[in-house]
């Protein structure tokens, strides 16, 4: 099932014995647009500490409830590898975790196939727990750069190939696959009262220094695509979307 990002953003984490805490982001990695990891708030349990799970612990999600149950126990959780706050989440800490749950790494040719979608990109800043730093990290700090957080992506400025057409207002995740599958893009004043679906097919390159997403599909074609009901989106209204940009038809 699609479901908003923001929407899925506070659910109960259950394990096996009890609560853990709720979804605080999203982990994604910006070549294949699958979740890596959800960053998970723990709350007064153990208090100041956030976890990360990998999307292979997870069952099926209660939507009603807002919950999500994971194959793991509390003190599975509670003995994990802590991860440092103000220092970004590196390769070497996501070995620890891979290795203590015996977890298997995300291929990336799960989602699509050999070639990622995204060919360029700036120095991006990282993803840290904890309150922001004062320079971006980057690299060279051990961090993994092609580690993106969900929040810190919303908000970003979406240009098509010829000039702006709005910001990233939230994106569309699979609960079973746990890819981005959507960009919701809102156009705001360059055509007022809209939002538009994306595909990360289009995207051409992220500048994380300007806060902006490129595309590669003009602006005269996003005003000519199917129009997003109001009520969702089922197979049928994905196949005309698809078929007017010609996007490919693997998903995250």
């Amino acid at each position: 099932m699609l479901k908003l990002g923001s929407a899925l953003k506070g659910y109960a984490i259950d394990a096996s014995d009890g609560e853990i805490g709720t979804v605080a982001d999203f982990l994604f990695d910006d070549r294949t647009w699958l979740a890596r990891w959800l960053v998970v708030d723990t709350g007064t349990w153990l208090t100041g500490r956030k976890v990360l799970l990998h999307p292979v612990a997870i069952g099926k999600a209660d939507h009603e409830r807002r919950r999500l149950p994971v194959a793991l126990t509390k003190a599975q959780v509670q003995g994990s590898p802590e991860l440092s706050a103000h220092e970004p989440v590196s390769k070497q800490s996501e070995r620890h975790l891979y290795d203590y749950y015996g977890w298997e790494p995300i291929s990336l040719e799960s989602a699509f196939g050999a070639h990622p979608i995204s060919s360029r990109y700036s120095a991006p800043p990282l993803f840290v727990f904890g309150p922001e730093p004062k320079s971006p990290a980057s690299a060279s700090d051990g961090g993994d750069p092609n580690l993106r957080s969900y929040l810190a992506v919303s908000g970003y400025h979406i240009l098509a190939s010829d000039g702006a057409i709005g910001k990233l207002l939230d994106m569309l995740i699979d609960d079973a696959s746990w890819g981005f599958r959507y960009l919701v893009i809102d156009t705001g004043s360059w055509w007022p009262g809209k939002q538009v679906l994306i595909s990360p097919h289009a995207v051409r390159e992220i500048s994380w220094a300007d806060r902006q997403i490129r595309l590669d599909v003009s602006r005269d074609r996003v005003r000519k695509s199917p129009p997003w009901p109001e009520g969702g989106l089922d197979q049928a209204y994905e196949k005309d979307l698809h078929d007017h940009y010609d996007w490919p038809v693997s998903r995250p």
